[in-house]
């Protein structure tokens, strides 16, 4: 390969490179929480992607917000051989009044962001029971009676009246519940009782295990706060600062006898159509969207979402979208999952509603989300029609075979230049690839053994939790059949290993649920149980001394 074509080459995939990053810049803004209370505030982040962008344009923000507390942080990164720069803007907003506020979009160095809307509480908000303290804490869940698995939203906020220097916010789990971080710190300002104070504000997700009295330790703090001049100058690090907050309890109520299952305790729970084709035709793919929202819940404690069978139509679903949040102080998700729908012959279709049995914690009573019922005529496909008109066809006489009927000859004119170049420009590029591929071949990787310790490396008890808490059940087979020395070669023989009856049973009712159609949730809440300490093994035997004499000498 000449080196004027290798340059023209690396020349236009710059060009391309240059042009898909260009494409890929765009500007992002959202904020940390959606409602407030009046004398709060709130911050608006701002990211863009663009190497070139300036400081966005707040002007629009004037009418309705106090502006403070503008920063800005700028990375760089290396992704698949290409550096992006990517900028974060932030400011705090504290609202001019209460009520649903619009934040307008904004201009960021040429590009625009989305528009955004705020709830703004009346200043008739409750006022903590230490309010006046210089530091203190307040904790709380969203519902002080829920029922067993329910998704439980416990919110820990530090209020603090003097600046922070450093300090450790530690929040531990209840015994017969589990406890899990959600998001990243929200941080903001609040007026109480003529004192202004800086609050952090982490998120949790409790889901109890059992029913009965919860107790949940209070949440601690210990840091140090900038000193006055004394301090200052007799070189003091600062004030040391302690706060805790009394521990609370809830009433964990079990599962009615008339609930649906799986069991499915939300808050709420709508169903729609995002798309649906208009028209199906055999043979060809058409997409339908479902769309899930679920107010009190996670992506891992929703069932999965699945059309009713269609006579005469195969449908393929793709993987489940999930994007969660946490609104009103507990978990809300919304999943969204495409499913292509390819008929096989033409005719009537009609697809059954989809439905969806869950509890209504607040009514405590069975509601049912459902979905209205489709129907269409399927349109015979294009082959069908080609071969309609294949008779009709063949009373025409076929073409001598010769030189002139190749299809070589429906390429006309100028078109065969264009059709040459594309083919030796594939040439030349498979021709490259294939070179750097064997000239840059790497060395072959040794194969991934157990440790020293006999575990499978990267798969440890800590794994073994996240996957409980938030993997699906064939990741958390997984997990489990990589922690056995050696690993499990299936679930099969990880029960055969395991030595502990509730572990046994906990493992078969994840696959009862996994391919059966049993409670998924029933069957997850017994994994943690029964793994809470870890996976019990069967002590190694001895294979039994064949009795056959061996196929050559020992020598």
């Amino acid at each position: 390969m000449s080196w004027n074509l290798r340059a023209w080459l690396v020349g236009a995939w710059l060009m391309l490179s240059m042009i898909s990053l260009d494409a890929s810049a765009q500007a992002r803004a959202w904020l940390d929480r959606d409602s407030i209370g009046a004398g709060e505030t709130v911050t608006l982040n701002i990211q863009t992607t663009s190497a070139n962008s300036s400081a966005p344009d707040y002007a629009p923000l004037q009418r309705d917000f106090f502006l403070t507390g503008h920063t800005s942080r700028r990375e760089f990164e290396l992704v698949n051989g290409r550096s992006r720069t990517r900028t974060l803007y932030a400011v705090a907003l504290q609202p001019r009044r209460d009520g649903l506020l619009t934040i307008p979009p904004l201009d960021v160095g040429g590009e625009r962001t989305q528009s955004l809307t705020l709830q703004v509480a009346a200043s008739s908000a409750r006022m903590p029971a230490r309010a006046g303290d210089d530091v203190f804490i307040e904790s709380g869940a969203d519902d002080e009676s829920p029922y067993l698995q329910q998704a439980v939203g416990w919110v820990v906020r530090l209020y603090s009246a003097a600046p922070l220097v450093s300090g450790q916010l530690d929040q531990a789990a209840p015994e017969g519940a589990s406890l899990q971080r959600i998001g990243d710190d929200a941080q903001y300002v609040r007026d109480i009782a003529g004192r202004r104070y800086s609050v952090v504000e982490r998120r949790f997700l409790l889901v109890p295990e059992r029913s009965g009295t919860l107790t949940i330790p209070g949440a601690t703090f210990e840091g140090r706060g900038t000193g006055g001049f004394f301090d200052d100058l007799f070189g003091s690090r600062g004030a040391e600062l302690h706060a805790n907050a009394p521990p609370r309890f809830l009433q964990v109520r079990p599962a009615p006898a008339n609930a649906p299952q799986p069991w499915l305790p939300l808050h709420d729970l709508q169903l729609r159509y995002q798309s649906t084709p208009q028209e199906l035709r055999a043979g060809s793919a058409a997409t339908l969207t479902v769309e899930a929202v679920a107010d009190g819940a996670t992506a891992t404690q929703m069932p999965e979402l699945q059309l009713p069978a269609i006579d005469g139509v195969q449908v393929f679903p793709e993987p489940v979208q999930a994007d969660e949040r946490f609104v009103d102080g507990r978990p809300r998700v919304k999943l969204t999952r495409r499913f292509s729908l390819v008929p096989a012959r033409a005719g009537a279709a009609q697809l059954a509603g989809m439905r969806m049995a869950w509890w209504d914690v607040g009514a405590g009573a069975v509601r049912t989300a459902s979905l209205p019922p489709l129907s269409w005529s399927i349109a015979p496909g294009a082959a069908t029609q080609s071969s309609m008109a294949a008779p009709a066809a063949t009373t025409a006489p076929a073409p001598a075979a010769g030189p002139d009927n190749s299809p070589w000859q429906a390429v006309q004119g100028a078109n065969r230049v264009w059709v040459l170049a594309a083919l030796l420009f594939a040439a030349l590029w498979l021709f490259t690839l294939v070179w750097g591929l064997h000239r840059h071949a790497p060395a072959a990787a040794p194969p991934n053994l157990p440790d020293q310790a006999g575990k499978t490396p990267g798969r440890t008890r800590a794994d073994l939790k996240r996957a409980l808490d938030h993997a699906d059940f064939g990741e958390v087979a997984q997990t489990l059949c990589a922690l056995a020395h050696p690993p499990a070669r299936g679930v099969d023989e990880l029960l055969a290993r395991l030595d502990d009856a509730r572990q046994r049973e906990a493992v078969q009712a994840m696959e009862r649920a996994r391919w059966g159609g049993g409670d998924g949730a029933a069957a997850r809440g017994l994994l943690r149980s029964a793994f809470a300490q870890g996976p019990r093994w069967k002590a190694d035997t001895p294979a039994p001394a064949s009795p056959l004499p061996p196929l050559y000498p020992e020598g």
